[in-house]
């Protein structure tokens, strides 16, 4: 009998020892996943012209203003430089830099915004906020012509989803 009780003793804490080591072990990172390909390798190309990049500041400014959303809105170009910029009356002057920087990490890193934001929130991926110059907010774009990235257009000053869509307008006028 009490052989059959030290049995069971054994038995259980086996049990217990295999479920607790099964707890103890951390889940997968998915930061080890190694992809077969580069991801966001579009390659840089040439520098958008004012003129083009005017035009993609108008573009997402009639967006904008045609759903009442007073925002700013930037061009960069591939070196992710300013070379066109507009505050429409009303928006909020902090976001005068913020749609600048948007470009800004859509151009250098060759990536919407939004690619950080979700990383950020749906991935809970925190490393992505020591990255030099990321702005983890919707809102910036990359502009691509004939495969290659020209410049990147960012706007700021409604909420997120509102300055995705103004500066997709925008880049509609590029990216086709």
């Amino acid at each position: 009998m009490i052989i059959r009780m030290m049995t069971a003793a054994v038995a259980a804490a086996g049990v217990l020892f295999a479920v607790n080591a099964n707890a103890q072990q951390p889940a997968a990172n998915p930061l080890d996943n190694v992809p077969e390909k580069m991801p966001f390798s579009t390659p840089y190309g040439a520098p958008i012209s004012s003129e083009r990049a005017q035009a993609v500041i108008h573009a997402a400014e009639a967006e904008a203003a045609k759903r009442g959303w007073p925002v700013n809105i930037a061009v960069v170009d591939s070196g992710a430089n300013l070379v066109a910029f507009l505050r429409m009356d009303g928006a909020q002057l902090a976001s005068i830099s913020i749609s600048e920087h948007k470009a800004r990490t859509a151009a250098r890193f060759r990536r919407p915004t939004k690619a950080f934001e979700d990383g950020v929130q749906k991935s809970d991926f925190k490393y992505l906020m020591t990255l030099d110059d990321v702005v983890a907010s919707r809102g910036g774009i990359p502009l691509i012509e004939n495969g290659k990235l020209i410049g990147a257009v960012g706007c700021s000053g409604g909420t997120g989803s509102q300055d995705e869509v103004a500066c997709m307008a925008g880049a509609a006028v590029v990216n086709k």
